[in-house]
C-alpha cells in the first residue's frame, strides 16, 4: 500500500488525535451556559420568572462530575494505551482510539439524561487517553532530533484548533431552538475521528516499534521513506538504523519490559520528571480556563453574546500563540521554555487574585443568574483587567507549557519502555484533569477568588521543580538522551545538575545535514556523554 513519507503530513494527520481532546473541551465550555443545556439537564424544582422557567442546569458538583467524566475515562485510556501500543503498534493504537471516539460520540449525541451523558463522555475520554498518550510517542519515534519538538508540539496546536473550532460550532448552534442546540455539535465531533482513522491507514508504522518486533526490513524501509527521500544508503538513514539496532540489542540483553521497570533505580528519576511534567501542565489551571471560562467572564460582568464572543477570544489566542513554540521550541530548549512559562503564569494568576480580592464582592446566595459557581462579582475597570490578565495567562501557557508538556516526556525514556512510560505520564495528566474539572465549580462556590491563589502557588512550585530537576533534551537523538541518565555500562548515575545541561540543537542539525563516519560518530557520542555527565 502507498504510504505518506513527508514528516509534516504524517504529523498533521496523527495529531488529529490531539484535536479530539480540544473538541471535547469546548463541547462543554460553549454549551454549559446555554438555555437548551440548562433546561434539559436542570436538577430540582423549576422556578419561574415572568411566566418563563428559570433553568439552573445541573448542580455545581454534578456539573463538575459531567465535565470530569471525560478526564476520568482518559486516565484509564492512557494507562491501557501502553499495552495497545506495544502489542498492536503505535499506528494501530491510534486507530483504535479513533473508533472508540465515534462510539462515545453516538452516546453523547443521543443522551437522554445526565447518567447517559457521563457514560458517553467516559468512553470519549478513553479514546482521548489512548490518542493523547501514543501520538507523541509515534511522532517522537519517527522525527529527527532537530524537528522533534516542533512536530510533537503540533499535538498541542491541534488541541487548540479543536477547542476553537468546536467552540464556534457550538456558539452557532446555540441559536437553534431545543435540544438540537447541543446534539448537533456533539454529533459533529465524530468527523475528525473518521478523518484520523482514514488518514492513519496511509501512514508508516514507527520504525523503532518495528525494530522491537525484529521487523528490520520494514524499519529500514520506513527510515528510507521518511528520512532518506528514497535513498536507503543516505548517511542519516544509515546512522539512525545503526543507532536503533544498537539500542535494541542492548535493551534485550539488559532489561525486561513492564510498568514495574519504571520504578527501578535506573528509571525512577526520569519517571518522576515525566509524570510531573504532565501533572504541572494541569496544575497551571489552563484547562480550568478552557472548561469554565464562561463562569469567570460572567463574574466579570459579561453576558449573552458578549460573554461567548469574549470567551472565544482566548481560544484564538491559544491557537496563535502556540505557533512561535512550534517554530522555535527546538532552538529555545525545553528548560527555558518551561521556566519562563511558569514565571509568567504565576504573575497573571496572582494579579487576578489581587484584583478580585481588592475590587470584587461576593454574589448573592445561589450565584449570578442562578448558577452557584458564579459566586463573585467584579465590575468596572478592574473587571477589564481580570479579562486582560486571563488572556495573557492563556498566551503564556500556549507558547510554553502547552506544547512542551507533550514534547518532553517521550524524549526521556528508552525504546523498550517508551510506550508504557508515556502512557503512565499521560495518565497522570488525566488524573489531575479529572480532579480539577470536578474541583473547580465547588471551589468557586466555597473559596471564590482564592482559587487563583491555589494555582499561583502551583506555578511557583513548578518553576522551582523544573529549575532543579529537569534536564535539557533538545537537539539530542532519543538514543543520546539515554546517556543523560545512564553511564556507558547502562548503570544509573547522577550526572551533571539539571541546570547545567545544554541544548544540543546546533550539533544535531549539523549531523542531520551531513553524513559522518564511525570514528566521528563515536567522538560525537562521547561529547554528548561528557556534556550530560
Amino acid at each position: 500500500m502507498w504510504q505518506i513519507g513527508n514528516l509534516y503530513a504524517i504529523s498533521a494527520i496523527a495529531v488529529i488525535g490531539g484535536g479530539l481532546f480540544g473538541f471535547d473541551i469546548s463541547s462543554m465550555s460553549a454549551i454549559i451556559n446555554t438555555d437548551a443545556y440548562l433546561c434539559y439537564f436542570h436538577q430540582g424544582p423549576l422556578e419561574y420568572e415572568n411566566g418563563k422557567p428559570l433553568c439552573k442546569g445541573p448542580k455545581a458538583d454534578v456539573q463538575g462530575g459531567i465535565t470530569a467524566a471525560m478526564a476520568g475515562g482518559s486516565w484509564l485510556g492512557a494507562l491501557c494505551s501502553g499495552y495497545f501500543s506495544d502489542y498492536f503498534g503505535r499506528k494501530y493504537a491510534i486507530m483504535i482510539g479513533a473508533v472508540i471516539w465515534c462510539i462515545g460520540c453516538v452516546l453523547v449525541c443521543a443522551t437522554q439524561n445526565i447518567a447517559m451523558l457521563i457514560v458517553g463522555r467516559i468512553i470519549n475520554g478513553f479514546s482521548v487517553g489512548i490518542c493523547s498518550a501514543q501520538v507523541p510517542v509515534y511522532i517522537s519515534e519517527i522525527a529527527p532530533p532537530t524537528k522533534r519538538g516542533r512536530l510533537v508540539g503540533l499535538q498541542q496546536w491541534a488541541i487548540t484548533w479543536g477547542i476553537m473550532i468546536m467552540f464556534y460550532i457550538s456558539y452557532g448552534c446555540s441559536y437553534i431552538q431545543g435540544v438540537a442546540a447541543f446534539r448537533i455539535p456533539w454529533g459533529l465531533q465524530m468527523i475528525p475521528a473518521i478523518l484520523l482513522f482514514i488518514g492513519m491507514i496511509f501512514l508508516p508504522e514507527s520504525p523503532r516499534w518495528l525494530a522491537r518486533q525484529d521487523r528490520w526490513e520494514e524499519c529500514h524501509a520506513v527510515l528510507t521513506l521518511v528520512h532518506g527521500k528514497g535513498d536507503p544508503n543516505s548517511p542519516f538513514v544509515v546512522r539512525e538504523y545503526d543507532e536503533i539496532k544498537g539500542m535494541c540489542e542492548f535493551e534485550r540483553e539488559n532489561a525486561d519490559v513492564s510498568y514495574l521497570e519504571l520504578l527501578k533505580p535506573g528509571m525512577i528519576n526520569r519517571t518522576h520528571i515525566g509524570i510531573f511534567t504532565q501533572i504541572w501542565s494541569q496544575l497551571t489551571g489552563m484547562n480550568v480556563m478552557m472548561y469554565y471560562i464562561t463562569y469567570i467572564f460572567a463574574m466579570a460582568g459579561l453576558e449573552g453574546d458578549n460573554l461567548l464572543v469574549s470567551s472565544s477570544i482566548q481560544y484564538v489566542i491559544n491557537v496563535v500563540m502556540t505557533v512561535p513554540a512550534l517554530i522555535w521550541v527546538d532552538r529555545w530548549g525545553r528548560r527555558p521554555t518551561l521556566l519562563i512559562g511558569a514565571a509568567l503564569m504565576l504573575i497573571w494568576l496572582f494579579t487576578n487574585a489581587g484584583l478580585m480580592a481588592s475590587y470584587g464582592h461576593a454574589a448573592p446566595p445561589g450565584g449570578l443568574n442562578g448558577i452557584e459557581s458564579q459566586s463573585w462579582i467584579i465590575r468596572g475597570p478592574p473587571s477589564k483587567a481580570v479579562i486582560a490578565s486571563t488572556y495573557l495567562f492563556v498566551a503564556s501557557y500556549a507558547v510554553t507549557w502547552g506544547p512542551v508538556s507533550w514534547v518532553y516526556p517521550p524524549e526521556l525514556f528508552p525504546l523498550r519502555i517508551r510506550g508504557k512510560a508515556n502512557a503512565l505520564c499521560t495518565s497522570s495528566n488525566w488524573a489531575f484533569n479529572f480532579a480539577l474539572a470536578y474541583f473547580v465549580p465547588p471551589a468557586f462556590v466555597n473559596i471564590k477568588w482564592q482559587v487563583y491563589i491555589i494555582f499561583g502557588v502551583f506555578c511557583t512550585a513548578m518553576f522551582l521543580h523544573v529549575y532543579f530537576m529537569f534536564p535539557e533534551t533538545a537537539g539530542k537523538t532519543l538514543e543520546d538522551v539515554e546517556q543523560i541518565f545512564t553511564d556507558p555500562n547502562g548503570l544509573p548515575y547522577i550526572g551533571r545538575p539539571a541546570w547545567k545541561t545544554k541544548n544540543e540543537h546546533s550539533r544535531a542539525a549539523m549531523l542531520e545535514r551531513v553524513g559522518f563516519d564511525d570514528e566521528e560518530k563515536r567522538a560525537a557520542s562521547t561529547t554528548v556523554h561528557e556534556t550530560a555527565a
